[in-house]
């Protein structure tokens, strides 16, 4: 056994509290992952894990190798790229992390043209809205929309997505079209339920000067897309991020409301853990996205 495949292992198994699921994380068999930790145990004279049929816990001795061997494998990993300067390309597996919708629609038309840039490198996509632990799930990078609280982690913003209003042109011929928020009112909105403001929308008008409106709904869903899509049917006035609705617009399937005053935004957060040395392959990819999104945004603005 490679001491650097001893210290990788056992770094896997610890992170994500499973043999299986580091097996499948090294991409090698869970008898070999075994084999590897054994191995380790053996040569140190120390367990690592105590090990029962449904559990799994780091002993104190684990922990401590653990903490140890993560700073070892930064080191070398700094190493390599010093040594190799701008000759080597990165190489290996690069697990991403991105909300559902923003991920089909903003990220995944992206990744061609980064794994053009970067060849020797294999990039897996995993679509959730949910909470996920990237340690354990061995995610590389997260882009998630909104903050991060976890002081583990590095939040690096990317960009900023406004959120906007639009209706259906047969929701507005049979309704009107409000020219200030106070007219809202007899209007539908469809709420987004991931929105924490619910039916207190709020808004900054053309001379700056902040409100916020108590909206009437009828209709929520738990999805932008399905916000838009039911705007499309004619459904109500949507609040959502720009890019959900963009192609509508452009198409004429929706049409602004209210374009001359402002609302809410949300940034857009690289996140990833929070260790001295970054593999190259997950700063490669942040100054990819921070580019490609920079770009999108002034085209946007322009």
């Amino acid at each position: 056994m490679d001491t650097l495949d001893g210290l990788k292992t056992v770094v896997a198994v610890v992170e994500t509290n499973s043999f299986t699921a580091a097996s499948d994380r090294l991409g090698i068999s869970k008898a070999l992952v075994s084999k590897y930790v054994g191995e380790v145990e053996k040569q140190l004279n120390i367990r690592l894990f105590n090990r029962t049929t449904r559990q799994l816990a780091l002993t104190d001795s684990g922990r401590r190798y653990y903490e140890e061997a993560i700073t070892l494998l930064e080191q070398y990993s700094a190493m390599v790229d010093n040594v190799t300067g701008e000759q080597t390309r990165p190489r290996g597996l690069l697990r991403i992390s991105a909300p559902v919708t923003f991920g089909e629609m903003k990220l995944a038309p992206l990744l061609p043209k980064f794994i053009a840039l970067y060849p020797e490198l294999t990039v897996e996509l995993i679509l959730t809205n949910g909470a996920i632990d990237m340690l354990e799930e061995g995610i590389d990078v997260r882009l998630r929309i909104g903050g991060v609280d976890d002081s583990n982690m590095i939040a690096r913003h990317l960009t900023n997505f406004p959120l906007v209003l639009s209706a259906s042109p047969a929701y507005i011929d049979k309704k009107g079209l409000p020219a200030t928020p106070e007219q809202f009112d007899g209007h539908q909105c469809i709420i987004d339920s991931n929105f924490r403001i619910g039916k207190q929308w709020p808004f900054i008008s053309p001379k700056g000067q902040a409100e916020t409106i108590a909206v009437n709904s009828a209709l929520a869903a738990n999805s932008p897309q399905a916000v838009r899509e039911i705007a499309i049917a004619g459904g109500g006035i949507a609040m959502t991020p720009n890019f959900i609705v963009e192609d509508a617009l452009s198409e004429g399937r929706l049409l602004p409301v209210l374009p001359e005053y402002t609302t809410l935004e949300f940034g857009l957060f690289a996140i990833y853990p929070h260790r001295k040395y970054v593999a190259k392959k997950v700063r490669c990819f942040i100054d990819f996205a921070l580019d490609e999104f920079s770009k999108q945004s002034k085209a946007t603005n322009a």
